[in-house]
């Protein structure tokens, strides 16, 4: 249903949505209640020539953009009618083809981006009557929409939610020889990633205060570098003490088993030997059940009630910034790093195919392995230009 708002300066305006589209018409009526009523009763009949797909925005707003923009959707129809699909159809059969090569968690993720976002804005439009103003404005809106919790979507989700979007109109534009509209449109520029690692002292506070029953659960979380869902949908059978490894095959994520985020999450984990009696130690606890770390029941613990009931509730008592549990990750990514580990191995163990990302979000937390002052190539240079020669073997030729 449409509303009937007022400007600051008094006078009033209509909001509506057709085909997709949020339609604001201003008007010089003053407001009042008789105004308000006339334009409650235009506003009613819109809707209902919308309904019966009657409406002509030409004939109601003449001179408003909107209508020239209609109109111009109105003469593609003919495109749909010989043949190319509108966009929810051509979206719907894209889909089905291309989720046989997402795993499973991500066919989810565009399965509820379409339904959500894309399918409710551009379903029955023609897919040549979709124009870049069009994605422009989109996305302008789903960047001013505010979520349960009163914010505003994040650029990362909002470049997330346009992904898909763009892979159905790059595709369509192949299929049927015509110029994509989501051509030059770049991706949001995304901050850098949050992190705030624990110091190695830190880490030990934590431990040595944390309740007993679950400092075997943080100490893998610090010392592995697995990911939530990861070290919740840990199960037995993939630790193997003999090897002193950890096998991350699978995924504990809104209430379910999966399979891990991307194919180079699926890694196996070297078993440190604090890690190893951690791990040894929770044996005893809940060697009997299928997950390493669970309730009561047998089922993987809930990661929201632990983090607001075990582990912020810790970090107020020894004073320490309010951090996400996720900062476990990050911390064992520096500390390995600290600690001059291979690059290559430490992507291994964090599930990255590279150590591009690995440089790129952790190396300022490790000055003495990165610094770019020269001082390293100075030592290197006063090691050996400042050695004495070795001997010449065949003596002093005087």
């Amino acid at each position: 249903m449409g509303t009937i708002n007022a400007l600051k300066n008094g006078t009033l305006y209509l909001d509506w949505r057709f085909r997709g589209k949020r339609c604001k018409e201003y008007v010089k009526l003053k407001d009042s209640p008789a105004n308000r009523k006339t334009l409650t009763k235009i506003l009613e009949r819109i809707e209902a020539e919308i309904t019966l797909g009657t409406f002509n925005y030409a004939e109601y707003f003449p001179n408003s953009k909107r209508a020239a923009e209609f109109a111009r959707d109105l003469e593609r129809v003919d495109v749909v009618q010989s043949g190319l699909p509108c966009f929810r159809d051509f979206g719907e059969s894209w889909f089905s083809q291309m989720k046989v090569e997402w795993r499973d968690s991500y066919t989810d993720t565009v399965r509820s981006t379409l339904d959500k976002y894309l399918l409710p804005e551009f379903g029955e439009r023609p897919l040549t009557a979709i124009t870049k103003d069009d994605l422009l404005d989109f996305r302008a809106d789903i960047a001013s929409r505010k979520g349960r919790k009163g914010k505003t979507l994040s650029p990362e989700r909002i470049n997330h939610i346009m992904t898909p979007l763009r892979m159905i109109l790059n595709e369509a534009a192949q299929r049927y020889s015509f110029t994509s509209p989501y051509q030059g449109i770049k991706s949001l520029k995304v901050p850098k990633t949050d992190v705030q690692p624990f110091t190695l002292i830190e880490v030990k506070q934590i431990l040595d205060t944390v309740r007993a029953d679950f400092k075997p659960y943080y100490t893998t979380r610090f010392f592995t570098g697995m990911r939530t869902g990861e070290v919740d949908g840990l199960q037995w059978k993939y630790v193997n003490f003999d090897r002193r490894e950890i096998h991350v095959a699978e995924n504990w994520v809104n209430g379910s088993l999966g399979e891990t985020k991307t194919e180079g999450s699926n890694r196996i984990i070297h078993m440190s030997e604090i890690v190893y009696d951690a791990l040894k130690e929770q044996e005893k606890a809940s060697g009997d059940e299928q997950f390493v770390f669970c309730n009561s029941k047998g089922s993987p613990l809930n990661h929201n009630n632990v983090t607001k009931r075990v582990w912020y509730p810790l970090l107020r008592l020894l004073g320490l910034a309010k951090r996400r549990p996720y900062q476990t990750r990050h911390t064992a990514a520096t500390l390995w790093l600290a600690a001059g580990e291979n690059p290559e191995w430490i992507a291994r163990q964090m599930g990255h195919t590279t150590t591009e990302m690995l440089f790129r979000v952790y190396s300022r937390y490790v000055p003495n392995l990165t610094r770019r002052d020269g001082s390293a190539f100075e030592a290197l240079l006063d090691q050996t230009m400042s050695s004495n020669p070795p001997a010449d073997s065949e003596g002093d030729a005087s």
